[in-house]
């Protein structure tokens, strides 16, 4: 289970990054009769007549808003998503209210323990046990079980058992997992390679290249202003997160320190409180000290953290596969700015394990009460139809070529859909056999294509060709799996009570802990912050966590 703080940076998934083109014109698919004959046939498809009312809650943002303004007579409210639901499904949304990100969770919150549920609700993992816990919420286990469809079968088990697992309560399916792309968290270092040419750098093999890199990157003036103002690695005070988090850096070192894994007895341990994690520290801490990570990045969230690299201020960065749109920022003040996807590497030069923290933590559950359980299940269905079907239409409801797919109050989609579309894409350049590519992919090679050709858009193309172009993102990610080197959490289960309760103090004490050392107290911090960890719950956590492993067939001795 994934201990971390909620952080939004100003890029969030690929397909929010590109908002340029018209849209198309009105598809007959979604009218959910022609002629008399249904649309669809299956159950979970099937349309409510006279339609019902499902009513949810929203959080929004300013990425929502934006959007919204390239859509011309759409609201969150009303817009194509919603058209199609009630058109196929007789399903009308709406929003009991909707909030701001800032104080959303809040408002959720407050919302929750009064007992004031939508029909619908998007919880996390510990709301879904306290609300099923006090009686609030549907069992769904039957409902799935008659209206999910194949596709949406299909889909939902992308990530195995364990999404299910942590919705599963007491025997009982509780909320229907929206999951979310594990192995879409593997980390990758992004280099400014044209500092790499300029100071005769060759790409890291090591560690030890890394911090050679780094040391460069923040002595040698690879800029060429004259100055020294430049940072060797970017760091935010969120230190895991999925850009300019500290993740990628710490697995160079055997250190896994948000997740679950195996020892060697075949025990499940937490890996923050693990004595690799010291070695990594005191790394940081130099590095720290000699100044190529900015003094200030305890003080800055991803927004803030970015403007190094707007300001080309930041020469390297871990980050996820669309780190490549927020290093294209540096490219609005230097078109010559040039970044590359490198492997993660350890100290040894032998290839590293690459941590992939479980990371379904959003659930859809039904108020106790709600007259039409099944519903949920149907907007599951038809989201799902609509982007990935038989019947997709993917430049309307998913990226048209904006991220239309977020007006929808659900958004199941492949967790390796991203890795998919690589190989495709693959294919393709090796064959040029254009029927390989399926909707998302043609969408892809669109905007590489068009980087390729020079033009007047080809920069909207460069951070898909970073991610997915042949020597981008994914084909590391390609080579990560093909090599064994993914690391899935092992713990995949629904939070324990203990966890619940001492969640937070336990992250919190982790993550000063960590900050502390990072800026210079004494590295025997860390055996004490391990000695607290464990006495304020972190051992009966570990206990819990054992049991729900030997329970699931696993040694957990």
């Amino acid at each position: 289970m994934v201990w971390t703080a909620a952080v939004c940076l100003a890029v969030q998934l690929l397909t929010a990054c590109e908002r340029n083109g018209s849209l198309p014109a009105h598809s007959p698919v979604p009218d959910a009769e022609t002629g008399e004959a249904p649309l669809y046939h299956e159950p979970g498809l099937s349309k409510y007549d006279p339609p019902i009312e499902l009513s949810f809650v929203r959080e929004n943002n300013d990425a929502l808003e934006e959007l919204l303004k390239e859509l011309p007579g759409e609201t969150l409210e009303h817009n194509r998503w919603t058209d199609l639901y009630e058109e196929v499904l007789g399903i009308r949304i709406t929003y009991d209210w909707t909030e701001w990100s800032s104080i959303y969770s809040r408002k959720l919150g407050v919302s929750l323990a009064s007992g004031d549920i939508p029909d619908i609700v998007r919880v996390n993992a510990e709301q879904l046990r306290v609300l099923s816990n006090e009686g609030l919420l549907q069992d769904l286990t039957g409902v799935y079980s008659s209206y999910a469809t194949p596709l949406t079968r299909k889909v939902l088990g992308g990530e195995g058992s364990g999404p299910f697992d942590t919705a599963t309560i007491d025997g009982r399916l509780m909320a229907i997992p929206e999951t979310t792309s594990s192995i879409e968290g593997a980390m990758f270092l992004w280099i400014r390679t044209d500092w790499l040419e300029r100071l005769g750098l060759e790409p890291p093999r090591t560690m030890d290249d890394v911090l050679a890199i780094s040391k460069a990157f923040t002595e040698d003036d690879p800029d060429g202003n004259g100055k020294q103002d430049t940072f060797g690695l970017a760091a935010t005070k969120y230190l895991w997160d999925p850009v300019m988090g500290l993740t990628g850096f710490m697995a160079g070192y055997g250190a896994y320190p948000g997740i679950w894994i195996k020892d060697g007895s075949g025990k499940l341990i937490y890996g923050g409180i693990q004595p690799e994690i010291k070695k990594a520290l005191l790394v940081l801490q130099e590095m720290y000290r000699t100044g190529q990570i900015d003094r200030e990045f305890a003080f800055k969230d991803g927004v803030k953290a970015s403007d190094s690299i707007a300001n080309e201020q930041v020469g390297m960065l871990y980050g996820e596969q669309w780190a490549s749109f927020m290093a294209q920022l540096s490219r609005e003040k230097n078109p010559q700015a040039e970044w590359q996807a490198f492997p993660l590497v350890s100290e040894t030069g032998a290839a590293p394990k690459i941590p992939l923290p479980f990371s379904t933590n959003q659930f859809l559950a039904v108020r106790q009460g709600a007259p039409h359980p099944e519903a949920l299940v149907k907007l599951f269905n038809l989201h799902l139809e609509k982007s990935w079907g038989a019947t997709s239409e993917v430049e309307r409801y998913y990226n048209a070529p904006q991220a239309v797919w977020k007006l929808s109050p659900v958004t199941p989609y492949p967790v390796r859909k991203n890795l998919d579309a690589y190989r495709e894409l693959e294919t393709y350049r090796r064959t040029g056999n254009a029927s390989v590519l399926r909707d998302e992919a043609k969408t892809i090679q669109k905007r590489i294509a068009a980087y390729e050709a020079g033009g007047e858009d080809s920069e909207t193309g460069w951070g898909w060709e970073k991610t997915y172009g042949p020597a981008g993102a994914f084909s590391i990610l390609d080579r990560y799996e093909k090599n064994h080197q993914l690391l899935y959490e092992s713990f995949v289960g629904a939070p324990t009570e203990t966890m619940i309760e001492k969640e937070k103090i336990l992250y919190n004490l982790q993550i000063d802990t960590y900050m502390d050392i990072i800026q210079g107290r004494p590295i025997g911090e860390f055996d004490e912050f391990v000695a607290q960890w464990n006495k304020l719950g972190g051992e009966q956590i570990t206990a819990e966590v054992n049991e729900w492993y030997r329970e699931k067939g696993g040694s957990g001795e």
